[in-house]
């Protein structure tokens, strides 16, 4: 038998089945090894590198609490809405997706196509922001790679320009810019949660593996305004604006018993739900950022002083002939010659003369020791963004003559329309002063300061009845149901070269009901247009109109004199100084 001798190809054959046999075996072994064993680079190891890959942790957004009034209306609220995206990495900028995107951005597609070129390096661009759920699913739909959509919120505001100023508003972020919104932002912001989720290499979502953190909703915030009365507060202050040509107006609103800011309107205003032609000049809030000298609405105060000193009484005469006075260089008149009356005509007739005469007797000190005591030169501590504390003389030597009777008669210094209401108020709780509160406070009646005696309170609260009673500048502000008690002001504005001549602010501060005063109220009507520019004929009116209706609506029992409603009826159409 011959010995049979393997053939060389047959040899290489086995060789290379014996290598490739081995070498399945070795992969084999290393693809077991990488399943069941941690150690080194194994199944742990991979499954790291395939997560670092694969799983990201997104960002939940939690929404902003609501604002809402005292009733609970809601004055801000905020919507989900999806913010379009792209990665410019994978996305493949063909003109019929950059003609779609273009579009939706409201972008020429030759400057949607710079702005990706620009971002072209970078994993993120937004396309468009905050766009409703339907028209972001209508884009998704097109499928283009690198395109995203992602949940956000969007506030809204229902009541629109009626109360935008004391709401304020947020940025396209979420974040408080403006009123209440930024004041209480910390409180209002929601925090965000996290979860982790599983994409594929065009980065999208495929499955969502966790939720690490739950986000939380932010806290709500309920305001002492009254929306109803707001209305109507904003609805006779804009009727006001057009009847008198004015530039301006406010109208504030407080609760006696509570200090609680129940109506704040301002005019011009804007609706916060569309602030593309917004103009800055409207977005303050006039009530509380404006200063101005409040005029004849101060004299009553400066009575204060008056009636503590034990010099007078509401009947103690003062004579006021010739119709004016010289103090030092300056000529104060009168519209007529009053002759001798007391000091409640004085505040019933606006009497320049005489209340010039009752504060150079008293002087000046005690003046500005009630004007302080009422908070004015300080701020309400209300927590609004840009609240001014006014302005307040500092003197480091005797005032003059001039400057205690411009004082008493309400020029020389400068406050905001809230810190009148406060002091109006303080008058009608019987001195009591009590914090203004921007929020809502449970208690029907919140403690205070003694500021003023009661009976000297009581005294100018009467003596502010004969300003709205015929034959005083103020009966216009008389109302059809509840009896009032307040004054008008008219006050020269400040220009360029001191005192306008024709430039003036209109005022009416005063309290109702007046026999249990309910609210106090504050209306200013700035530069009115025309011959009628005095606080009777233009601010009175408002004031008339809103306290009424307000009233009626917090549903106070009308509590009108005979007296009051001769007033009423032989008033229309009386028009005073003052």
């Amino acid at each position: 038998m011959k010995n049979k001798v393997m053939k060389p190809y047959v040899w290489r054959y086995y060789t290379l089945a014996f290598l490739l046999a081995v070498l399945f075996a070795l992969l084999i072994g290393r693809v077991a090894m990488l399943q069941l064993s941690d150690e080194g680079r194994g199944r742990a190891f991979l499954q790291q590198q395939g997560d670092a890959r694969s799983i990201r942790t997104l960002t939940v957004p939690a929404s902003r609490g609501v604002i809402t009034d005292r009733n609970g209306e809601i004055l801000a609220m905020s919507t989900p809405v999806e913010s379009l995206w792209i990665n410019p990495k994978y996305f493949e900028a063909k003109d019929d997706a950059i003609k779609v995107l273009a579009k939706v951005s409201g972008e020429k597609e030759s400057a949607f196509r710079a702005r990706l070129q620009r971002n072209s390096k970078q994993g993120f661009m937004f396309i468009e922001r905050q766009i409703s759920p339907e028209k972001a699913k209508e884009v998704l739909a097109y499928g283009f790679k690198g395109v995203h959509s992602q949940t956000e919120y969007k506030r809204f505001y229902p009541a629109g320009d009626v109360i935008s100023q004391v709401v304020g508003f947020t940025n396209i972020s979420d974040q408080g810019q403006e009123g209440i919104e930024l004041a209480f932002n910390d409180q209002l912001a929601g925090h965000p949660g996290r979860k982790q989720v599983m994409k594929d290499l065009n980065g999208n979502v495929i499955r969502e593996i966790a939720e690490v953190e739950a986000p939380k909703q932010g806290g709500q915030i309920q305001l002492a305004i009254d929306l109803r009365l707001q209305y109507v507060a904003q609805r006779e202050l804009a009727q006001a604006l057009t009847n008198f040509g004015a530039k301006a107006g406010t109208v504030v609103m407080l609760d006696v018993n509570t200090g609680e800011l129940l109506a704040m309107a301002s005019q011009p205003s804007f609706n916060p739900n569309n602030r593309r032609n917004m103009k800055i000049d409207h977005v303050r809030n006039r009530a509380l950022t404006d200063v101005l000298e409040p005029g004849s609405t101060a004299k009553p105060l400066s009575m204060i002083a008056a009636l503590k000193s034990g010099k007078y009484t509401p009947k103690t005469v003062v004579d006021t002939n010739p119709g004016y006075i010289r103090i030092e260089r300056k000529v104060f008149p009168d519209p007529v010659n009053y002759g001798v009356i007391d000091v409640t005509k004085i505040l019933a007739k606006s009497s320049q003369v005489g209340m010039s005469k009752v504060a150079l007797d008293i002087g000046n000190a005690p003046i500005r020791s009630v004007l302080l005591s009422l908070g004015f030169g300080e701020s309400t501590y209300s927590r609004f963004p840009g609240e001014s504390s006014g302005l307040f003389p500092v003197y480091d030597r005797e005032p003059t003559g001039i400057e205690t009777a411009t004082m008493a008669f309400g020029y020389g210094f400068a406050v905001t329309p809230v810190q009148l209401a406060s002091a109006y108020a303080t008058l009608a709780s019987g001195g009591i002063k009590r914090p203004v509160s921007l929020l809502k406070v449970e208690s029907d009646v919140v403690a205070g300061e003694r500021v003023i005696e009661e009976g000297v309170a009581k005294q100018v609260v009467n003596m502010l009845r004969e300003v709205v009673k015929l034959g005083g500048t103020g009966t216009m502000a008389a109302t059809e149901l509840y009896g009032v008690a307040g004054k008008t002001g008219t006050a020269h504005k400040v220009g360029k070269g001191g005192y306008a001549d024709s430039k003036y602010m209109a005022l009416f501060a005063g309290i109702a009901p007046v026999d249990n005063p309910r609210i106090a109220a504050v209306v200013v009507i700035d530069e009115p247009a025309g011959n009628r520019y005095h606080g009777g004929q233009v601010a009175a009116p408002v004031f008339s109109r809103v306290v009424n209706d307000s009233l009626r609506i917090l549903n106070v029992r009308p509590s009108i004199s005979v007296n009051e409603k001769v007033a009423v009826t032989a008033g229309q159409g009386v028009t005073h100084a003052g």
